[in-house]
């Protein structure tokens, strides 16, 4: 958001001391209360109340004089922010909607129907938590993202403690997206043998992944997101593609959806509850849509759409896949659909060109923070230059361990219960106690901290459990 500022400077013959003085004058036929203060820093934290400030750069003989208007805010607003309600809402489902939709079948056979409970309750618990996220991007309008939030919380510290979470959970998402490509590569090759002398050692899938990802490495390169916005729609058009796939192959493919759910596997519960929790992450770019708002206020409405949306189309296709492939649901649904059908062929295909969509857009984040904190006084081509080089050592560094570790639904569990979880149930109900401490209930502080333990326990029980089945299977491939 832009604000109005009119600033002018002129010399005064005598010093004075003006602070805490208030006054009344006339600028552009708008009457507005001014306030003096000790320093502009002062001045420009202290919210939207017009205000003048000595420049403390320039002497007392200098006076900066700004004038900051509530209704040229709100106008600024308007103008820089277009977003309507359905917009919003898009965009919001859009960003919630992806990877995790594959292996809600698969974390609903293994936890057993009554798991359903807790994959509603998460979505609650999420839609709580962005309404939260709101709150405090409300009380202070100098906060443009989740890492600001944490900064206004609690500083640099806070600041610094956001973004780990956020760019580890980045980092893993990729990695998952990554073994996803891979595995429905090999689906949608299979029978293909593929060979170079360079790598005898690779199979046809792991070659074939290898040049997908080397095909999606130049968007990399590319710092304007307006340049890859269009992935962003491509990702959306093929995450709700796979859920009409899915739908089709249950109506026209021939299969009985006549498996029984068991109704809980409480031993399973820790190892999909990270499941549930990675298809809701979403929050580290709410408060670009709720910036976007003409009408900020409706965020939280926003939230309740999108959410109810989402978790009911992750309850429907949990329920459908348990109950078309039962056991023998594979923890990426795609690969348990018939051969030979056209839906599986568009689901496939679906699956491996949604991670291409996303490496560009994932590491947006990445590239304007490195930008930001090293690169700002360096020529563009050189930022270019050092940008697309570190995405690119990301990126393969990122291919050589997806490769390695081909383990979908233990890696994918692991990024919800070590990362995820943090993002959208923990940090919020932390971020928000702390900025309205003197004005918080005790129910609200009761509920948060029900939400940062219940997070806690999730995260402490998902993680653990997530990491031994990965050793485990790790160690039973290689040990042979």
């Amino acid at each position: 958001m832009k604000m109005n500022t009119w600033t002018t400077f002129w010399n005064s013959k005598s010093s004075f001391d003006c602070a805490n003085k208030v006054i009344t004058e006339k600028v552009h036929g708008v009457q507005n209360t001014v306030k003096w203060v000790d320093s502009c820093k002062d001045c420009l934290e202290n919210g939207t109340k017009p205000c003048k400030c000595i420049d403390s750069n320039h002497g007392n003989n200098e006076v900066q004089f700004e004038i900051k208007n509530d209704i040229n805010d709100r106008e600024a607003h308007s103008t820089n922010a277009n977003s309507s309600f359905l917009q919003s809402s898009v965009n919001m489902i859009g960003m919630l909607i992806g990877l995790g939709q594959l292996s809600t079948s698969y974390a609903l056979e293994n936890g057993g129907w009554i798991s359903s409970f807790l994959l509603i309750t998460l979505g609650i618990a999420c839609t709580y938590t962005s309404h939260l996220l709101g709150k405090c991007l409300e009380n202070n309008r100098k906060s443009r993202n989740y890492t600001d939030i944490g900064h206004h919380a609690f500083g640099s510290r806070g600041r610094a403690i956001a973004a780990t979470f956020i760019y580890l959970e980045i980092f893993m998402a990729l990695i998952s997206y990554t073994i996803s490509l891979h595995d429905n590569l090999k689906m949608v090759f299979l029978g293909t043998n593929v060979h170079f002398s360079w790598a005898h050692h690779l199979s046809t899938s792991q070659v074939l992944t290898v040049f997908a990802v080397l095909v999606a490495l130049p968007s990399l390169w590319l710092r304007d997101l307006a340049s890859i916005s269009f992935l962003s729609t491509s990702g959306i058009i093929m995450s709700l593609m796979i859920f009409v796939t899915v739908v089709c192959t249950a109506v026209f493919g021939g299969i009985t959806a006549n498996h029984t759910i068991p109704p809980l596997r409480i031993r399973n519960i820790p190892q999909i509850s990270g499941l549930y929790v990675f298809s809701y992450g979403g929050h580290i770019v709410f408060p670009d849509i709720h910036r976007a708002m003409k009408d900020p206020s409706k965020f939280t409405k926003v939230s309740i759409v999108s959410f109810t949306f989402v978790t009911s189309l992750y309850a429907s296709l949990a329920f459908m896949g348990a109950k078309l492939f039962g056991p023998e649901v594979n923890p990426q649904i795609t690969l348990s659909m018939p051969r030979g059908l056209v839906f599986t062929k568009i689901a496939l295909w679906a699956t491996v060109l949604t991670p291409m969509t996303k490496y560009a857009l994932e590491f947006a984040p990445i590239a304007m923070e490195l930008e930001h904190r090293f690169l700002y006084l360096m020529k563009s081509q050189t930022k270019m230059i050092i940008r697309g080089t570190v995405g690119s050592i990301l990126l393969l560094l990122i291919l050589v361990l997806a490769l390695s570790v081909p383990y979908f639904q233990y890696v994918l569990g692991l990024t919800g219960s070590l990362v995820s979880v943090a993002i959208v149930l923990i940090l919020p109900s932390v971020f928000y106690i702390k900025i309205f401490w003197d004005k918080i209930s005790k129910p609200v502080l009761a509920l948060n901290l029900l939400l940062i333990a219940v997070g806690s326990l999730l995260a402490i029980s998902g993680t653990i459990s997530s990491m031994k089945l990965l050793v485990e299977k790790f160690e039973s491939i290689h040990g042979r």
